[in-house]
């Protein structure tokens, strides 16, 4: 009998769900969508009780299948958002909304942490940004200081999802990694940023590995979700390691570029690699003993998402025109700053800006501005990568953008280097989250399960554009650079 594994993504835009077999193949997949809530323009939060909502909707949809036999489930592996801040009281109930990755309200704590404590970054990875955990908590302490009061538990978005499958309190070091209160490289909860932040060690949960299994299904979520209890739940992982460990890049050389609701370029290494000044992202891996660096880009589908919807089209529709259309580099710039960016500026006021309209611009001209300048944010973040000594020479490609071939192309031109479309491209965090529930119940090596999917195609850059694409990813850096002081105070009421 062939054994299935469930990965399970609470990601920002859906709840994701696939169970793959032990041959690594997808056997069917769910999503159920999610609902973000934005009480003010820089705040972005979610019902935490909503992903369980989603993750029961999920597992309902799967097993409609008729190809599923659910005999064949040996176990569970989590992945989520990260930097999502949720918080349970003494009886493990959420005292509030989850306050999300790409919320900007903790502009001034962040200041605060970085005036305050300048060398805590290098221990913890990165500058502290308003979207990261420990700058909301110092939000919450001054705005809703009731709630912090009744804090027993912080988690992280997938962790919240744990607790209701096993009943266990714990995460694991990857999505620990980006709360801002880990030790990187020790790979231990930091003294020093938790006192900075006004928690003590014991509200943070224990630390497990990603590939360990962390809790078996009890038999009131076994009831809910239609499976067998005692199922084993693996540590999981943070969604940016665990859909790299999809893609197989567990390997220092290997690369990977995400286009999902963010983007970011992200390459693992064998030692930790602190490089803040560049606003590279030094973090745990999901596997033992291996970390990664990576350029984080706030805007990436959810900026070409953006442009169709206000001009009322269908992006897939855009995409197939823009495919048939397309004849190298616009002259248009678009920053795609409207959330504020990380890498590699750290400044939660950029906004986005179209740079170049003319009589003759139309909606195909804006859709690919966009998509161009997505991708010249990303050579931004492999910029950052290079200057801190690691250096990508090709990159697999993830996230629903990953659909676009296009796009693809787009940014195989513009980093000038072979960019990988894997079949199963589009499967996401949810995909190695799979991987790991298998590690975790069957152990074996991990670089020989995590291998990379088949390939589907390799786009090489097309050597007639890319020094254009080259001028024009200097202009949108010179353009950036004059627009900076523009920028200051348009972050929207942080209070």
């Amino acid at each position: 009998m062939i054994c299935t594994y469930l990965g399970i993504d609470i990601g920002t835009s859906a709840i994701k769900a696939i169970l793959v077999n032990e041959r690594g193949e997808e056997v069917v997949s769910a999503s159920v969508p999610l609902t973000t809530t934005r009480l003010h323009p820089s705040w972005s939060e979610q019902e935490v009780d909503q992903w369980w909502g989603g993750v029961i909707a999920a597992m309902t949809e799967l097993w409609k299948d008729q190809r599923v036999d659910k005999s064949t489930l040996k176990g569970i592996g989590l992945t989520g958002q990260m930097h999502g801040a949720v918080l349970l009281d003494s009886d493990c109930r959420p005292l509030r909304s989850a306050i999300l990755w790409n919320d900007g309200r903790a502009v001034n704590e962040a200041a605060y942490l970085q005036e305050r404590f300048p060398l805590l970054a290098k221990e913890v990875g990165v500058l502290p940004m308003p979207g990261l955990t420990a700058p909301k908590l110092l939000w919450l302490a001054s705005n809703e200081p009731d709630v912090m009061e009744k804090t027993r538990w912080l988690l992280s978005p997938k962790d919240y999802i744990r607790y209701r499958l096993t009943g266990e309190i714990a995460t694991d070091y990857s999505d620990a990694a980006g709360t801002w209160l880990l030790d990187q490289e020790r790979r231990v909860w930091s003294k020093a940023a938790v006192n900075a932040v006004g928690l003590s060690l014991s509200q943070l949960p224990p630390l497990v590995e990603s590939d360990e299994v962390c809790g078996h299904l009890t038999g009131e979520a076994a009831k809910l979700l239609g499976i067998a209890a005692d199922l084993p739940v693996a540590g999981g992982g943070g969604d940016t390691p665990v859909g790299a460990i999809g893609f197989g890049c567990v390997k220092a050389g290997d690369a990977v570029v995400s286009l999902g609701t963010s983007a970011h370029i992200f390459s693992p290494t064998v030692s930790y690699k602190p490089a803040v000044e560049s606003v590279v992202h030094s973090f745990c891996h999901a596997l033992p003993d291996l970390w990664y660096q990576m350029g984080a880009m706030l805007n990436g589908a959810s900026a070409f998402g953006w442009v169709c919807s206000l001009l009322g089209e269908d992006a897939g529709v855009v995409d197939a025109r823009l495919h048939e259309r397309y004849d190298g580099p616009g002259d248009m710039l678009f920053l795609p700053y409207l959330t504020g960016e990380r890498t590699p500026h750290n400044n939660p006021h950029a906004r986005g800006v179209f740079f170049g309209l003319s009589p003759t611009t139309d909606r195909e001209s804006l859709c690919q501005s966009v998509m161009e300048g997505v991708a010249y944010s990303i050579a931004d973040g492999r910029d950052a990568l290079t200057g801190s000594g690691t250096v990508i020479q090709r990159a697999a490609i993830g996230g629903g953008g990953a659909k676009s071939r296009i796009w693809a192309q787009i940014i195989a031109s513009v980093l000038n280097i072979p960019i990988i479309r894997y079949r199963g491209k589009e499967r996401g965090p949810a995909f190695g989250a799979a991987r790991l529930a298998r590690l975790a119940v069957e152990g074996g090596n991990p670089y020989e399960l995590c291998r990379e999917p088949e390939i589907e195609e390799v786009l090489d850059p097309d050597q007639s554009y890319v020094g254009h694409y080259r001028e024009n990813h200097q202009r949108f850096k010179r353009l950036y650079r004059q627009l900076r002081s523009e920028f200051q105070g348009e972050g929207g009421d942080v209070r």
